[in-house]
């Protein structure tokens, strides 16, 4: 039994015939119960990516696989039941006059039974934590509770992959941490790939594998551990580590090595503490 579940073969693409390729030759493969961060500056193709994931855009060049199946024109309603996505801004993706409303309209669209239906909103909406905003209007929800609302709406279809397409780059500093953490828990309670497309190398320290972007093609294939310990590498395609990885490079600068390369400051401070004090 196969272990991927998407494979990019050669993948070209351009908006126009008369504008440079956005993805130029892209391969890689993301296994089965894989959590990868797909990263890269704005323009080098992470987004488009996303889209042809989905059946979104159609590749000019090259084949992708979801799960076994070839996304095709033909195939796209199949391939968009087992790759859910999350955009940027959820106020694109609301439809409902309630957030009971807007949950139920993916199911409403394939069918569901209306007690299966009442049965994956309530599971899904638990998920997120916004059991108690069931009868809210979306619009009027903080840019947090909105994400958490499109990420139980994605959940309530049950797909096999949720995409997240920059969905926490409109948020200030505590959203973005309450989503981080609804991620994870939403990773930890469902059987489901999660692919992160970001630019922010904050949002990839609990990710499985992470793909740089550069300029159309797989700039590189690592862990985030690894890449967080070249940090100059990153610095010459536009991207720069967080603050405890760049702090660690630091240290390492006045020959004080951390190992292995801290994700967080946990990470940093329980080593230093073993390295001066727990000798």
């Amino acid at each position: 039994m196969s272990t991927s579940q998407i494979e990019f073969h050669r993948v070209s693409f351009r908006y126009s015939d008369d504008q440079p390729w956005v993805l130029d030759d892209v391969s890689f493969t993301i296994n089965k119960d894989e959590w990868v961060a797909i990263i890269g500056h704005n323009g080098s193709g992470k987004s488009t990516m996303a889209k042809l994931m989905n059946g979104l855009l159609m590749p000019d060049k090259g084949d992708i696989i979801v799960d076994g199946i070839k996304v095709t024109q033909k195939s796209i309603w199949e391939v968009r039941q087992k790759v859910g996505m999350v955009f940027q801004n959820p106020d694109n993706q609301f439809v409902g006059t309630t957030v009971r409303d807007d949950v139920a309209f993916g199911l409403e669209n394939r069918g569901i039974k209306r007690e299966q239906m009442l049965r994956r909103i309530e599971e899904s909406l638990k998920a997120v934590r916004m059991s108690d905003y069931l009868l809210h209007e979306p619009h009027r929800l903080s840019g947090g509770q909105k994400q958490r609302v499109a990420i139980a709406g994605v959940l309530a279809i049950a797909p096999d992959v949720m995409i997240l397409d920059e969905a926490t780059s409109m948020l200030d500093p505590k959203g973005r941490k309450e989503i981080l953490h609804t991620i994870n828990e939403v990773k930890q309670l469902n059987k489901l790939n999660l692919i992160t497309i970001t630019h922010d190398l904050n949002e990839i320290i609990a990710t499985d594998r992470v793909i740089v972007m550069n300029r159309g093609q797989v700039w590189l294939e690592t862990t985030p551990r690894e890449l967080f310990s070249d940090e100059q590498k990153l610095l010459e395609i536009g991207l720069d580590v967080p603050f405890v990885a760049k702090l660690a490079n630091q240290l390492k600068d006045l020959a004080i090595e951390i190992k292995p390369q801290p994700l967080n400051q946990k990470e940093l401070l329980d080593a230093l503490w073993t390295l001066y004090f727990n000798k």
